[in-house]
Protein backbone atom coordinates (compact mmCIF):
# COMPACT_ATOMS: atom_id res chain seq x y z
CA UNK A 1 0.00 0.00 0.00
CA UNK A 2 0.95 3.20 -1.08
CA UNK A 3 0.98 5.86 1.64
CA UNK A 4 -0.28 9.44 0.56
CA UNK A 5 0.62 12.74 2.33
CA UNK A 6 -2.28 15.41 2.64
CA UNK A 7 -0.96 18.65 0.94
CA UNK A 8 0.03 21.15 3.43
CA UNK A 9 -3.22 23.57 4.40
CA UNK A 10 -3.08 27.25 3.42
CA UNK A 11 -2.53 29.61 6.03
CA UNK A 12 -5.44 31.40 6.93
CA UNK A 13 -5.80 34.83 5.48
CA UNK A 14 -6.09 37.73 8.34
CA UNK A 15 -8.37 40.71 6.99
CA UNK A 16 -6.23 44.17 6.84
CA UNK A 17 -8.50 47.34 6.79
CA UNK A 18 -7.27 51.13 7.18
CA UNK A 19 -7.08 52.82 10.07
CA UNK A 20 -6.91 56.69 11.02
CA UNK A 21 -4.46 57.88 13.60
CA UNK A 22 -5.18 61.29 14.83
CA UNK A 23 -1.69 62.42 16.83
CA UNK A 24 -0.98 65.69 18.53
CA UNK A 25 2.26 67.17 16.94
CA UNK A 26 4.47 68.91 18.94
CA UNK A 27 7.87 71.24 17.60
CA UNK A 28 9.41 74.19 19.76
CA UNK A 29 9.43 76.73 17.05
CA UNK A 30 7.31 74.72 14.62
CA UNK A 31 5.92 77.31 12.19
CA UNK A 32 7.03 80.10 13.95
CA UNK A 33 4.51 79.69 16.98
CA UNK A 34 5.81 76.38 18.61
CA UNK A 35 2.14 75.57 19.36
CA UNK A 36 0.86 72.10 18.91
CA UNK A 37 -1.37 70.87 16.61
CA UNK A 38 -3.20 67.60 15.06
CA UNK A 39 -1.78 65.76 12.27
CA UNK A 40 -3.99 62.77 10.67
CA UNK A 41 -2.45 59.72 9.14
CA UNK A 42 -4.08 56.36 7.15
CA UNK A 43 -2.47 53.06 7.46
CA UNK A 44 -3.18 49.60 6.22
CA UNK A 45 -3.07 47.45 9.53
CA UNK A 46 -4.55 43.78 11.09
CA UNK A 47 -6.63 43.74 13.84
CA UNK A 48 -3.70 41.94 15.54
CA UNK A 49 -1.42 44.86 15.07
CA UNK A 50 -0.73 47.66 18.10
CA UNK A 51 -0.77 50.89 18.21
CA UNK A 52 3.11 50.63 18.07
CA UNK A 53 3.02 49.03 14.52
CA UNK A 54 0.64 51.70 13.31
CA UNK A 55 2.98 54.34 14.73
CA UNK A 56 5.87 52.52 13.19
CA UNK A 57 4.26 52.19 9.74
CA UNK A 58 3.47 56.70 9.73
CA UNK A 59 6.63 57.09 10.83
CA UNK A 60 8.84 54.64 8.60
CA UNK A 61 6.71 54.97 5.15
CA UNK A 62 4.54 58.56 5.81
CA UNK A 63 6.45 60.77 8.45
CA UNK A 64 10.02 60.13 9.22
CA UNK A 65 9.51 63.41 11.47
CA UNK A 66 7.06 61.72 13.71
CA UNK A 67 8.88 61.04 16.83
CA UNK A 68 8.37 59.15 20.09
CA UNK A 69 9.91 56.68 22.17
CA UNK A 70 10.47 52.36 22.38
CA UNK A 71 12.71 50.53 22.84
CA UNK A 72 12.01 46.57 23.94
CA UNK A 73 8.16 46.66 22.27
CA UNK A 74 6.71 43.89 25.05
CA UNK A 75 5.60 46.32 27.46
CA UNK A 76 8.59 45.88 29.68
CA UNK A 77 10.80 48.99 29.69
CA UNK A 78 7.73 50.90 29.46
CA UNK A 79 9.09 53.53 27.46
CA UNK A 80 6.39 54.09 24.71
CA UNK A 81 3.40 55.22 27.29
CA UNK A 82 1.45 57.58 25.87
CA UNK A 83 -2.63 58.53 26.52
CA UNK A 84 -4.90 56.42 23.38
CA UNK A 85 -8.22 57.26 23.34
CA UNK A 86 -7.92 59.65 26.85
CA UNK A 87 -6.17 56.68 28.78
CA UNK A 88 -2.80 56.48 29.09
CA UNK A 89 -1.60 53.05 27.90
CA UNK A 90 1.57 51.16 26.79
CA UNK A 91 1.64 51.98 22.63
CA UNK A 92 2.86 48.39 22.79
CA UNK A 93 0.37 47.02 24.49
CA UNK A 94 -2.69 47.93 23.13
CA UNK A 95 -3.96 46.33 19.94
CA UNK A 96 -5.79 47.56 17.54
CA UNK A 97 -8.53 45.15 17.54
CA UNK A 98 -9.30 46.41 20.86
CA UNK A 99 -10.19 49.99 19.97
CA UNK A 100 -13.19 51.37 17.78
CA UNK A 101 -10.99 51.90 14.57
CA UNK A 102 -14.28 53.64 12.77
CA UNK A 103 -13.08 56.86 14.74
CA UNK A 104 -9.69 58.13 14.44
CA UNK A 105 -7.31 57.04 17.14
CA UNK A 106 -6.29 59.72 19.25
CA UNK A 107 -2.76 59.58 20.39
CA UNK A 108 -0.98 62.34 22.75
CA UNK A 109 1.74 62.64 24.97
CA UNK A 110 1.06 61.84 28.58
CA UNK A 111 0.09 64.80 30.46
CA UNK A 112 1.73 66.36 33.50
CA UNK A 113 5.28 66.61 31.91
CA UNK A 114 6.70 68.99 29.58
CA UNK A 115 6.49 67.84 25.95
CA UNK A 116 9.32 67.85 24.18
CA UNK A 117 8.45 67.08 20.56
CA UNK A 118 5.79 65.19 18.86
CA UNK A 119 4.70 62.40 22.06
CA UNK A 120 7.93 62.12 23.96
CA UNK A 121 8.00 64.67 27.16
CA UNK A 122 10.77 65.07 29.65
CA UNK A 123 10.83 62.45 32.29
CA UNK A 124 12.90 64.24 34.53
CA UNK A 125 10.77 65.22 36.98
CA UNK A 126 9.66 62.14 37.26
CA UNK A 127 12.40 60.33 37.71
CA UNK A 128 13.50 63.22 40.04
CA UNK A 129 10.76 62.24 42.47
CA UNK A 130 11.99 58.16 42.08
CA UNK A 131 15.27 59.15 43.07
CA UNK A 132 14.30 61.20 46.14
CA UNK A 133 12.79 58.28 47.87
CA UNK A 134 15.99 56.58 48.09
CA UNK A 135 14.84 53.60 45.55
CA UNK A 136 16.87 50.87 46.81
CA UNK A 137 18.04 48.30 49.86
CA UNK A 138 19.23 50.44 52.53
CA UNK A 139 21.10 48.55 55.76
CA UNK A 140 23.29 48.74 57.92
CA UNK A 141 26.56 46.84 59.84
CA UNK A 142 29.14 44.45 57.74
CA UNK A 143 28.22 43.55 54.49
CA UNK A 144 26.96 40.19 54.48
CA UNK A 145 28.75 36.68 53.76
CA UNK A 146 25.47 35.15 52.13
CA UNK A 147 22.09 36.13 50.95
CA UNK A 148 19.56 38.20 53.25
CA UNK A 149 17.09 35.30 53.89
CA UNK A 150 13.51 36.13 53.49
CA UNK A 151 10.18 33.78 54.06
CA UNK A 152 7.72 33.40 50.83
CA UNK A 153 5.22 35.84 53.72
CA UNK A 154 7.76 38.42 54.14
CA UNK A 155 8.44 38.81 50.25
CA UNK A 156 4.93 38.59 49.17
CA UNK A 157 3.94 41.33 51.21
CA UNK A 158 5.68 43.69 48.54
CA UNK A 159 5.49 41.53 45.83
CA UNK A 160 2.69 43.50 43.83
CA UNK A 161 4.99 46.87 44.12
CA UNK A 162 8.20 45.08 42.17
CA UNK A 163 6.06 44.75 39.19
CA UNK A 164 6.65 48.83 38.24
CA UNK A 165 8.55 49.19 35.26
CA UNK A 166 8.86 53.32 35.55
CA UNK A 167 6.45 53.78 32.78
CA UNK A 168 5.09 57.06 34.38
CA UNK A 169 1.17 55.81 33.32
CA UNK A 170 -0.09 56.18 36.53
CA UNK A 171 1.62 59.12 37.78
CA UNK A 172 0.87 60.84 34.27
CA UNK A 173 -2.99 59.83 34.80
CA UNK A 174 -3.10 61.76 38.13
CA UNK A 175 -5.00 65.27 38.60
CA UNK A 176 -3.40 66.08 41.50
CA UNK A 177 -0.04 65.79 39.38
CA UNK A 178 -1.21 67.70 36.39
CA UNK A 179 -1.89 70.41 38.92
CA UNK A 180 1.00 70.21 41.17
CA UNK A 181 4.31 69.83 39.87
CA UNK A 182 5.84 69.14 43.46
CA UNK A 183 3.47 66.12 43.95
CA UNK A 184 5.45 62.87 44.34
CA UNK A 185 3.06 61.25 42.30
CA UNK A 186 1.70 57.80 42.65
CA UNK A 187 4.85 55.75 40.66
CA UNK A 188 7.61 57.41 43.56
CA UNK A 189 5.55 56.39 46.52
CA UNK A 190 4.77 52.72 44.99
CA UNK A 191 8.47 52.39 44.56
CA UNK A 192 8.98 53.51 48.56
CA UNK A 193 6.36 50.98 49.12
CA UNK A 194 8.50 48.30 47.65
CA UNK A 195 11.34 48.92 50.40
CA UNK A 196 9.12 50.38 53.21
CA UNK A 197 7.97 46.57 53.70
CA UNK A 198 10.98 45.13 52.85
CA UNK A 199 11.88 42.92 55.67
CA UNK A 200 15.81 43.14 54.72
CA UNK A 201 15.44 46.76 54.61
CA UNK A 202 16.23 49.29 57.38
CA UNK A 203 15.56 52.80 55.69
CA UNK A 204 11.78 52.92 55.91
CA UNK A 205 11.79 55.32 58.65
CA UNK A 206 13.47 57.95 56.20
CA UNK A 207 11.23 57.36 53.40
CA UNK A 208 8.51 57.63 55.34
CA UNK A 209 9.68 60.94 56.54
CA UNK A 210 10.17 62.45 53.40
CA UNK A 211 6.51 61.27 52.49
CA UNK A 212 5.01 63.03 55.11
CA UNK A 213 5.90 66.45 53.09
CA UNK A 214 2.85 67.96 52.23
CA UNK A 215 3.61 67.09 48.80
CA UNK A 216 4.06 63.78 49.63
CA UNK A 217 1.13 60.58 50.32
CA UNK A 218 -1.39 63.28 51.70
CA UNK A 219 -2.09 64.71 48.39
CA UNK A 220 -3.60 61.62 47.09
CA UNK A 221 -7.32 61.63 46.70
CA UNK A 222 -8.12 58.52 45.49
CA UNK A 223 -9.19 58.71 42.59
CA UNK A 224 -8.09 55.59 41.36
CA UNK A 225 -6.96 56.70 38.09
CA UNK A 226 -3.42 55.99 38.66
CA UNK A 227 -4.70 51.61 39.79
CA UNK A 228 -6.83 52.03 36.17
CA UNK A 229 -4.12 53.22 33.98
CA UNK A 230 -1.21 50.80 35.20
CA UNK A 231 -0.25 48.27 32.61
CA UNK A 232 1.45 45.79 34.90
CA UNK A 233 -1.80 45.38 37.18
CA UNK A 234 -0.32 47.00 40.28
CA UNK A 235 -3.08 47.98 42.94
CA UNK A 236 -1.56 51.92 43.05
CA UNK A 237 -4.25 52.95 45.21
CA UNK A 238 -3.73 49.91 47.68
CA UNK A 239 0.06 50.77 47.97
CA UNK A 240 -0.51 54.46 48.45
CA UNK A 241 -3.19 53.83 51.61
CA UNK A 242 -0.65 51.27 52.78
CA UNK A 243 2.10 53.66 52.98
CA UNK A 244 -0.37 56.71 54.76
CA UNK A 245 -1.37 53.62 57.55
CA UNK A 246 2.43 52.79 58.11
CA UNK A 247 2.81 56.44 58.65
CA UNK A 248 0.24 56.88 61.08
CA UNK A 249 1.03 53.25 62.66
CA UNK A 250 4.55 53.03 62.07
CA UNK A 251 3.97 49.39 61.72
CA UNK A 252 5.80 48.22 58.47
Amino acid sequence: MTATLDAPSAAPVIPSFDVTLKVRRYLPGDDGTGEPYWDEFTVRAHGTDRVLDALHKVKWEEDGSLTFRRSCAHGVCGSDAMRINGRNRLACKTLLKDLDIKKPIIVEPIKGLPVIKDLVVDMEPFFASYREIMPFLITTGNEPTKERLQSAEQRARFDDTTKCILCAACTSSCPVFWTDGQYFGPAAIVNAHRFIFDSRDEGAAQRLEILNDKEGVWRCRTTFNCTEACPRGIEVTKAIQEVKRAMITRAF
